[in-house]
């Protein structure tokens, strides 16, 4: 049975809109399966850096261990920022080693402390996944290289680019073909695969609730349709849907049909 963990921790995001990521994660938890659904109780403060190069690390660190008690096999995580996949992927009980990660997201989410413009770990969260960045919120160990799928990236900053160039990566024109996705996937020998979703892969004409759209997205549609092709040939370990932010709760309502597809494609 699928169960949904929401996460409405906003202290990883370098946006000044980050704490509506608290009101997309309670408008997604709304429209959830009550009784299958746990919101965590994260904390609210911003948090302390503590002498490192990572914004708000005190508070991103109780978040992960909030996650790593609640998370565990067939977990949704509903952000939230992008960086609780760490801890997610983190707490599953059988480990990573057979896992493959595909990452989502139009922005590549590959900086370190000593890269990052902004200090925020969201944009460190893949990075983190790989097992490199601040030591105290990274994976370890990380996924390798070869089993992570990077999808829909199209605004890296310049930083981002050599690492970016060492994953496999489809372009969002590439998701079109409908066993795109579950081919990269199967390729990298994985028997799992964990699907993180920031909903800024989308195209803004599809999602109007995300803190920096870039054009040229995916549409709900053509992505939920190759999740559920994936699913179908590789068994789904978790998930994660992040990166929500609507203006006021209207707003919510009109992206709501685009982000529950995605949720009954992942669940």
């Amino acid at each position: 049975m699928v169960r949904f963990l929401v996460v409405p921790q906003w202290q990883g995001s370098p946006s000044p809109r980050a704490m509506l990521l608290v009101d997309g994660a309670s408008a997604i938890a709304g429209d959830l399966p009550r009784a299958a659904t746990t919101v965590l109780d994260v904390p609210v403060e911003a948090g302390e850096a503590l002498g490192t190069g990572v914004r708000r690390l005190s508070s991103l660190r109780r978040t992960q261990e909030l996650v790593r008690e609640h998370s565990g096999l067939d977990t949704v995580v509903i952000g939230g920022d992008c960086s609780v996949t760490v801890a997610a992927i983190a707490a599953l009980p059988s480990g990573t080693d057979d896992l493959a990660v595909v990452w989502c997201d139009a922005h590549p989410d590959l900086h370190t402390p000593e890269t990052s413009p902004s200090g925020a770990f969201s944009g460190m969260a893949l990075r983190a996944v790989l097992g490199e960045g601040e030591p105290q919120l990274v994976l370890s160990p990380g996924i390798p290289r070869d089993r992570i799928i990077a999808v829909g990236m199209r605004s890296p900053d310049e930083e981002e680019l050599r690492e970016l160039d060492t994953l496999t990566r489809l372009s969002v024109a590439e998701l079109d073909r409908i066993d795109a996705l579950a081919d990269a996937v199967e390729a990298t020998g994985a028997s799992r695969v964990w699907v993180h979703i920031d909903v800024d892969v989308l195209d803004p004409a599809h999602i109007a609730g995300v803190s920096s759209a870039e054009p040229f997205g995916v549409s709900p549609a053509t992505l939920a349709a190759a999740v559920r092709r994936l699913r179908e040939r590789v068994p789904l370990a978790g998930a994660t849907i992040a990166g929500f932010a609507p203006r006021t709760p209207p707003d919510a309502v009109d992206d709501l049909g685009a982000l529950l597809r995605l949720v009954g494609a992942v669940a």
